[in-house]
C-alpha cells in the first residue's frame, strides 16, 4: 500500500502536474471503452481519477473491476481537466488524477443503501449500518463540525485559565432530576452506582477545593423519555468558577460562543447577547427560549376584550386570564377554516379550549368572531398593526395557557410562511428565572434549575415565608428557539441550601442522607460560585444544520432508546445476574 500524499478533497490546482498518493473509497465507475473515470472519496471530498490505455493498461484492467464501496490505493500524476469538464461545484472541479498504478485494498458487498446524502433509508436501518451511514458527506459534515466545536471550546478555556478536570462516572442516585440508569455492585450485594445526570455535586465541590475556574467534557446519562433533541447518553460542556458574578460568567461564555461561531463558521457574533427577563419572553414570545429570529410577538388584548360581549374572552379575563393574539401575516388567503379548526387540535394539548381567528380584507374583519368586534375593529387592526391579508389568532386561557398555546403557533406559522431567516445565528441570555415551578404530572413544586440554584439576594427571605414566589439567580443562553445550556449561581450558605432543601419537601433526614457531603463541606469556607453547562450535542446539530442530534452523534441510540447496530441494550448471562445476586422477572403475558 502507497503512503497517502494528501487527502482526495483537498487536491486542487496547487498540485498540478505533481505525482500523487491517494486512498480512500470508491463513489462511483463510470466505463467509456478504453476510458474509466472513477470517483474517489474520503472525509474531505471526492476528486475524479482518470485510468486510461494510454496512461497504464495493468491500471486500466483493475479499474474495470472496481464497484462501489472499494477501497484503493493509487498513484497518479494531478492534470488539468479540459475547459468542459470542470465542475465549479467541488473544490477538486478543476483537475483530475492520472493514475499509473491502483491497487484494491478490500472488496464490498453491495450497500443496503447509497452511500450519498439525502437518502430514503429509515432510521433504523442508517443506524444498523452506522459505519456506513457515516460514510456519507452530511454525516461526516456533521461530526466534524462537533470536533471542531469541542477543539475551539478547549483552546478558549485553556488560554483563559480554566482547568480540566474529570469527575466520576459512578457516582450516587440523587432523588433530585429525571430517572437515573443504576449499576449494580457486585462487591456490595443490593448497592448501586448511579450514572451522573451531570457533574453539578462534584464541580460544586472541586470550587470548594480552590479550583477557581473548572471545566470538563462531560458525558451525562438521563434515563427519560426520548425526543429530537434528547439522547439516554449526552454530552456538555461543563464549566465551574468561584468569585464570579452572574454577568461575569455570562461574559466568558459569550466569549467562548464567538470563538466556536468565528473558527466553524468564520462569523464574528455581536457582544453582549440580548438579555430578557424570563417573564419578559414568556410574554413577548410564549417561550422560555424564543427564537429571535423573527417577531409575530404575542400582544396582550385583556384590557381591549374585558367589557366584551364575547363571553369566551371577558370570561377569560374576569377569571384572571388573558386575551392574547399573533398576528399571521399574509396568510388569511392561505388557511381555509377548515385548515385553521385543523390547526387549532394541534394547541389543545396545552389546555387551550379553542382557537380563535380573524382575517383582515379591505380593512375590516371576518371569520368566527367578526360580529363581537365589528364596531371596535378599525381599533383593534391598529392595535395589532395588522395589514390587509393578515390572519389574526387569539387564545383567552391562564396565563400559562395562552403563553403555551401561542408560543407554539408563532414558530409553527413562521416555518409555514418562511418567515425564519436561513444561516442566521440569535443568541440571546434568558435571566431571572423562577426559583420553582409546578409540576403537574407529580402534582408538586420542583426546581426549576436544580435545588443547589441561589435565589436573587432580595427574595432570599421567601425561603422562610413563600418559597415558591421567588426568582433565581439563574440563566439559560438560548439559539434560533432551541435552549443551547443553562446556569446559575450557587448556593455557597449551608443555611440557605437547607431551606431549599425544605422548600422541596426534603427532610433534614433524606437531605443529609442524599447530599449530607456537600452541606457538611459548606462548614469548612466554600466560595461563593457559579457556573455553566452547555449542550454539546445541541450546539453542533444546530451549527450543523441538522434537525436532529442523532446526526452529530456518531452511535446515537434511536427513539426507543435502543441501538441497532450492536442490539443495546440486551440481556446478559445468567452467571452475570448471579455474580451480581440479582433477579430479572419473567415478563408478564398480555392481557386477551
Amino acid at each position: 500500500m502507497v503512503k497517502r500524499t494528501t487527502y482526495a478533497g483537498l487536491v486542487d490546482e496547487q498540485y498540478l502536474g505533481q505525482e500523487i498518493d491517494l486512498a480512500g473509497w470508491v463513489q462511483k465507475r463510470r466505463s467509456l471503452g478504453n476510458l474509466v473515470f472513477v470517483d474517489l472519496r474520503d472525509r474531505e471530498g471526492i476528486v475524479q481519477l482518470v485510468f486510461s490505455q494510454e496512461i497504464n493498461a495493468d491500471a486500466l484492467a483493475i479499474a474495470e473491476t472496481l464497484r462501489s464501496e472499494y477501497v484503493i490505493s493509487v498513484h497518479g500524476q494531478v492534470a488539468a481537466r479540459s475547459e468542459q469538464a470542470i465542475n465549479d461545484n467541488m473544490k477538486t472541479g478543476k483537475i483530475e488524477v492520472e493514475v499509473t498504478d491502483v491497487e484494491i485494498l478490500n472488496k464490498a458487498k453491495t450497500t443496503p443503501f447509497e452511500i450519498s446524502d439525502n437518502i430514503t433509508a429509515s432510521e433504523d436501518t442508517k443506524l444498523k449500518y452506522r459505519y456506513l451511514d457515516l460514510r456519507r458527506p452530511e454525516m461526516m459534515a456533521g461530526i466534524k463540525t462537533r470536533a471542531q466545536i469541542v477543539k475551539s471550546v478547549h483552546h478558549f478555556l485553556d488560554d483563559n485559565g480554566f482547568i480540566e478536570i474529570e469527575t466520576p462516572d459512578l457516582t450516587k442516585s440523587t432523588p433530585e432530576g429525571a430517572r437515573d440508569y443504576l449499576v449494580p455492585s457486585r462487591v456490595y450485594p443490593g448497592s448501586f452506582y448511579a450514572l451522573p445526570q451531570s457533574p453539578q455535586l462534584f464541580k460544586e465541590l472541586l470550587m470548594s477545593s480552590g479550583f477557581d475556574r473548572y471545566y470538563q467534557i462531560a458525558r451525562c446519562f438521563r434515563d427519560e423519555d426520548l425526543r429530537g433533541d434528547r439522547q439516554p447518553e449526552f454530552t456538555q460542556i461543563d464549566l465551574e468558577t468561584s468569585f464570579l458574578s452572574a454577568e461575569e460568567i455570562q461574559a466568558l461564555t459569550e466569549g467562548m460562543i464567538a470563538q466556536v461561531m468565528h473558527d466553524e463558521k468564520g462569523i464574528d457574533v455581536k457582544l453582549p447577547f440580548p438579555r430578557i427577563t424570563w417573564n419578559e419572553a414568556e410574554a413577548r414570545f410564549g417561550s422560555d427560549k424564543p427564537d429571535l429570529r423573527f417577531g409575530m410577538e404575542l400582544q396582550d388584548l385583556s384590557d381591549f376584550f374585558k367589557d366584551s360581549a364575547f363571553k369566551v374572552f371577558s370570561g377569560a379575563v374576569a377569571d384572571g386570564g388573558q386575551v392574547k393574539a399573533i398576528v399571521a401575516p399574509q396568510a388569511a388567503t392561505k388557511y381555509s377554516r377548515k385548515q385553521i379548526d385543523q390547526i387549532q387540535d394541534y394547541i389543545k394539548r396545552f389546555g387551550a379550549k379553542g382557537l380563535a381567528w380573524l382575517k383582515v380584507e379591505n380593512d375590516e374583519v371576518s371569520g368566527p368572531i367578526a360580529k363581537f368586534v365589528k364596531e371596535q375593529q378599525t381599533e383593534l387592526i391598529n392595535k395589532l398593526d395588522a395589514k390587509n391579508g393578515d390572519l389574526l389568532l387569539f387564545v383567552a386561557s391562564s396565563k400559562k395557557v395562552v403563553a403555551d398555546s401561542l408560543g407554539y403557533l408563532r414558530n409553527f406559522f413562521a416555518k409555514e410562511l418562511g418567515l425564519i431567516p436561513e444561516n442566521e445565528f440569535a443568541f440571546t441570555w434568558v435571566v431571572d428565572w423562577p426559583l420553582f415551578e409546578y409540576d403537574e404530572g407529580d402534582q408538586r413544586w420542583i426546581a426549576a434549575h436544580h435545588p443547589f440554584t441561589m435565589p436573587n439576594e432580595e427574595d432570599v427571605h421567601l425561603l422562610d415565608t413563600d418559597p415558591h414566589a421567588a426568582h433565581a439567580q439563574s440563566y439559560d443562553i438560548v439559539l434560533n428557539g432551541f435552549e443551547l445550556g443553562g446556569g446559575s449561581i450557587r448556593i455557597h450558605n449551608r443555611e440557605i441550601q437547607e431551606k431549599m432543601l425544605k422548600a422541596l419537601e426534603i427532610s433534614p433526614e433524606t437531605a443529609q442522607e442524599q447530599f449530607g457531603f456537600l452541606l457538611d463541606a459548606m462548614d469548612y469556607g466554600f466560595p461563593p460560585l457559579g457556573g455553566l453547562a452547555l449542550g454539546l450535542d445541541r450546539f453542533a446539530m444546530l451549527l450543523a444544520g441538522r434537525d436532529n442530534i442523532r446526526d452529530v452523534i456518531a452511535f446515537p441510540k434511536n427513539s426507543k432508546a435502543t441501538e441497532p447496530m450492536t442490539a443495546a441494550p440486551s440481556r446478559v448471562a445468567q452467571a452475570q445476574l448471579d455474580e451480581l445476586r440479582l433477579e430479572v422477572e419473567p415478563e408478564k403475558p398480555e392481557q386477551a
